[in-house]
């Protein structure tokens, strides 16, 4: 399976510069560090189990600082998860690099977690918001692997999907085939996406820890 680090030169430099440091507590949610200063594994997650598809995904976001858990006891897997979080774990998924200026969305202040990450998305064309970003909106399976189809270059994708629900004219066609073809998700069933379906916390890690790790 292709990886992002396979795709473009600079995104695959961004991708190795992830910090393997703690992030800072964000996203609604509290760094779960020791005492000692090491950074708690999805084991000690109470709400996710060796046998949970997504441990492996949240091990490796926990490890490489992309989220942390709700607490230091819970990741909260079945959450959902909201624009402003999916554009933050991409964010810190490319190594939180410096935007070079300033949001200019009106629903996004500069207090926020996410503030960095939005200007960063906005600049780099992840993100086609026009003076909304809307921030607390759930994110759907389309717009996440639209999100990293943009991250990614837009490349094409080999084959189109048959999927019934996703149209040749939807804006996310190409970011479906293109998802689906590097094995970062498929569809619900095998015709169809369900691209208006809302992604929770730990369907959002899985598909990054797909793309990236």
């Amino acid at each position: 399976m292709k990886k992002f680090k396979r795709i473009p030169a600079l995104l695959a430099a961004l991708c190795l510069a992830v910090s393997l440091v703690p992030a800072a507590a964000a996203d609604g949610e509290t760094a779960e560090e020791t005492t000692d200063g090491t950074i708690v594994t999805a084991s000690a997650f109470t709400d996710v189990a060796e046998s949970d598809y997504f441990f492996a995904p949240v091990e490796w976001a926990v490890a490489n600082g992309v989220t942390v858990g709700t607490s230091a006891s819970e990741f909260s897997p079945d959450e959902t998860c909201t624009r402003a979080q999916i554009i933050t774990f991409l964010w810190r998924a490319v190594g939180a690099p410096e935007p070079a200026t300033a949001s200019s969305f009106t629903d996004v202040d500069s207090e926020q977690y996410y503030y960095k990450a939005v200007q960063w998305a906005h600049e780099t064309g992840v993100d086609k918001s026009v003076e909304t970003f809307s921030p607390d909106d759930p994110c759907t399976r389309a717009a996440v692997v639209e999100f990293l189809w943009l991250l990614a270059g837009s490349p094409a994708a080999a084959v189109e999907t048959a999927f019934t629900d996703v149209t040749a004219e939807s804006s996310y066609a190409l970011a479906v085939a293109w998802a689906v073809e590097q094995g970062i998700t498929t569809g619900v069933t095998e015709t169809t996406f369900a691209p208006d379906d809302t992604c929770t916390r730990a369907q959002i890690v899985t598909f990054l820890y797909r793309a990236f790790a």
